[in-house]
């Protein structure tokens, strides 16, 4: 159990990272790292426990306030030595997706029992936080790029479950199912993977139709 706890910090740790790179893309002030950090670091999960009727992680664990805080004073402070801000803003949230949605999955099986439940809750962690940050810092949101995203980490998140359910040890559940979902993200940050999109004629608009 404690090393899949892991993934949770280090979940919260990367997607605080992004969220401080994303406050120094804006050139907020120490408040903006700070707030930024907690909400892309927490907000997944937050939202995980609440749907699961569990008690949420950071006001139980206060360490992953310190976390965030960490991270982003750490960010704040060097973020101007990194040449391109925003590629290892990708980056590091393929990373944090992929630590996310195989505790979020987890979590999930160990509140409920039920696999379905378990998928959803993967996918919610590992993606709200990221695109929380986008929508309060003014970045193209990681939902509406056109390269695979939110099937990543559905695919870590399913992965892991079956992993679990066939018996296989949840650690090394956890690290086959990382291993798919980094793997997808990477590929499609590196190489455009993209899934077929809706194709047909747009949307008229309210005063067109009769």
């Amino acid at each position: 159990m404690d090393q899949i706890v892991f993934l949770d910090y280090a979940g919260v740790a990367v997607f605080a990272a992004t969220g401080a790179l994303a406050a120094s893309r804006k050139q907020l002030d120490i408040i903006g790292f700070l707030f930024l950090a907690g909400v892309t670091g927490m907000g997944g999960g937050t939202v995980r426990d609440l749907i699961l009727g569990a008690p949420v992680f950071w006001v139980v664990n206060h360490d992953y306030l310190a976390v965030c805080a960490g991270v982003a004073l750490f960010v704040y402070f060097t973020a101007h030595l990194i040449e391109s801000r925003y590629r290892l803003l990708l980056w590091l949230d393929a990373v944090g997706l992929a630590a996310y949605c195989v505790y979020g999955a987890w979590k999930g099986l160990v509140v409920t029992g039920s696999a379905p439940v378990a998928i959803v809750m993967g996918l919610m962690t590992a993606t709200l936080g990221g695109i929380l940050r986008d929508l309060i810092a003014g970045e193209p949101s990681v939902l509406m790029r056109e390269e695979v995203y939110v099937t990543a980490a559905m695919a870590g998140a399913v992965s892991f479950s079956i992993l679990n359910i066939a018996g296989l040890p949840p650690l090394a559940a956890a690290l086959v199912a990382f291993a798919i979902a980094f793997a997808i993200r990477a590929g499609a940050i590196r190489y455009g993977w993209s899934i077929p999109t809706y194709r047909s004629r747009p949307g008229r608009k309210p005063e067109d139709i009769p």
